[in-house]
């Protein structure tokens, strides 16, 4: 069973709070928006520790270090390809700008025997936690809920 942890950034605004999520990149989410945002997560080997993945993931996929501050767990989802992510959330701001995504390789288009390079989140950016809800991974939805309950 594949397992992913991950750092869901939050913040304070006018409107609420904010969530700081990732486009997946590459070319089956190019032109996906509902479904195709996530936290920044990635995937872990067994003996590693998920909070130890799940902020070095941050850094690969963001360029940037995770933020020192509270983490509050958020506990596990399994996403419909079986996927288990598990998540902490931090507040604190980030400027979407300032990120250098970390990139793969794969072959594209299928079978042509091109292997090209694509960044792991092509864009970041700021969401209310409704419109989170209507981009995220489904099932990663229910880490917007636990962060609500968490939440002033």
């Amino acid at each position: 069973m594949k397992r992913s942890a991950g750092l869901l950034l939050h913040r304070p605004s006018a409107r609420g709070r904010e969530v700081l999520l990732g486009h997946m990149g590459g070319p089956f989410y190019a032109r996906r928006d509902a479904g195709a945002w996530t936290i920044p997560k990635g995937e872990y080997e067994p003996g590693e520790s998920p909070w130890a993945a799940a902020r070095r993931e941050f850094e690969e996929e963001l360029g940037l270090p995770p933020p020192d501050g509270e983490a509050v767990a958020l506990g596990e989802v399994r996403q419909t390809n079986g996927k288990t992510v598990t998540a902490w959330a931090i507040e604190a701001d980030l400027d979407p700008a300032g990120i250098a995504p970390g990139t793969f390789r794969m072959e594209w288009p299928p079978r042509s025997g091109r292997v090209q390079e694509f960044p792991e989140l092509d864009r970041v950016a700021w969401f209310g936690l409704e419109q989170a809800r209507a981009v995220i991974i489904t099932a990663q939805a229910a880490f917007l809920d636990r962060l609500a309950e968490h939440s002033p």
